[in-house]
């Protein structure tokens, strides 16, 4: 008798390769790591070298595979795009070359089929399954043409699996033999080498599956990307997803000073230390203007239905809408006319006029909240 499930899966379009791979990893995370600790225990080697190769890994991908490579965010001496290839081939998230073409897809054509991981296929291919399956034929990589021409990155992705191996497996390993015999070694391999890759890797596809799931939008809602501060906490940063995918070239994803964006401060320091230089930022005024038009496109959209607002919270509350509504639209056509005519607005202006966005931004989620509370 066949299970009705198994028959429904495209086993010709599997990704065997990848597949396979996932799959092990997943399972030795969860049954062979807990086991290993349940019977030797931690000690502060291991839960040292864990972390060293958590960071490492986790912000090569962040700073060097999305924000320099794939989106020229900055540009890196040797050293530092050295560093990111070699400890980025260790999150066993293919090379760089690879990477960057699927991540540069997503942006061109996001929440449509020719985005690798459209999150309007369902949330768990976003997460996963487009690693899993191939659902249709290998695109040409003509996109990334920039980065065949780096000899750094080509050398990274012809050497992308054994380097992986090496130095994501066997430099923990070796380490932790050096540190205690095979039992040490058999623990750096699960845990700074297995675990380690498990997190890395799930952390980085909560991005395309949450984060195009949950959350806010303050910038703009053309797309399904969301800002989740939660997130930013989990990866380096990059959980301030509405923003990136508003203004992807900036070298920042949590422009705030009180967003949680470790990827950002990164770049900062190496461009003290001389390492990086050129950081794209996105004017002050670019951004507030985003902010602004997208609350004037939530207010319109609560303006259409004037009944609800007024039957369920009461004229008064309406001619409060209106009224913020008004004056947003005066602000952003200020803005908008002093950029275009090149006019040097003050930072008391601008830190103004932010404020007042984003305070009526709050109100509208209010009005939002209270009209579903009422349905």
């Amino acid at each position: 008798m066949q299970i009705p499930l198994l028959k429904r899966i495209p086993w010709n379009r599997v990704n065997w390769t990848t597949s396979i791979f996932l799959a092990v990893i997943n399972t030795l995370a969860v049954t062979a790591v807990p086991l290993f600790i349940w019977h030797f225990g931690l000690d502060w080697f291991q839960v040292g070298l864990f972390f060293f190769f958590f960071i490492t890994t986790g912000l090569s991908i962040t700073l060097g595979y999305h924000r320099l490579f794939s989106h020229l965010s900055f540009k890196a001496k040797a050293p530092v795009k050295l560093v990111t290839l070699v400890f980025g081939a260790c999150a066993f998230e293919n090379s760089a070359l690879d990477w960057c073409c699927d991540h540069r897809k997503h942006h061109k054509h996001v929440d449509h089929d020719d985005d690798p991981y459209d999150i309007t296929k369902g949330f768990m291919w976003a997460h996963i399954g487009w690693l899993l399956f191939k659902l249709g034929p290998e695109q040409p990589m003509d996109n990334v043409n920039d980065l065949k021409r780096d000899k750094l990155v080509m050398w990274q992705h012809r050497w992308c699996i054994p380097m992986a191996f090496a130095v994501g497996f066997g430099l923990p390993a070796l380490l932790g033999f050096l540190w205690n015999g095979w039992v040490g070694a058999l623990g750096a391999f699960l845990i700074a080498g297995v675990l380690r890759v498990f997190i890395v890797q799930h952390c980085t596809f909560f991005i395309n599956s949450v984060c195009h799931t949950v959350g806010n939008q303050p910038y703009s809602s053309r797309c399904s990307a969301r800002d989740s501060a939660f997130m930013a906490l989990f990866t380096f940063g990059e959980g301030y997803h509405n923003y990136h995918h508003e203004f992807q070239h900036d070298y920042r994803n949590g422009v705030k000073r009180t967003n949680f964006d470790p990827t950002k401060w990164s770049i900062w320091i190496l461009e003290k230390l001389g390492l990086v230089s050129d950081l794209r930022r996105v004017p002050d005024e670019k951004i507030l203007l985003a902010e602004m038009n997208e609350a004037r496109r939530r207010a319109a959209l609560q303006l259409q239905e004037p009944e609800a607002i007024t039957t369920v919270l009461g004229h008064q509350m309406h001619d409060m809408l209106t009224h913020l509504s008004e004056r947003l639209a005066a602000n952003y056509e200020a803005l908008e006319k002093a950029m275009a005519e090149q006019v040097e607005i003050s930072r008391q202006l601008i830190e103004h006029w932010r404020r007042e966005t984003r305070e009526f931004a709050e109100f509208l989620t209010d009005i939002d909240r209270r009209l579903l509370a009422a349905a």
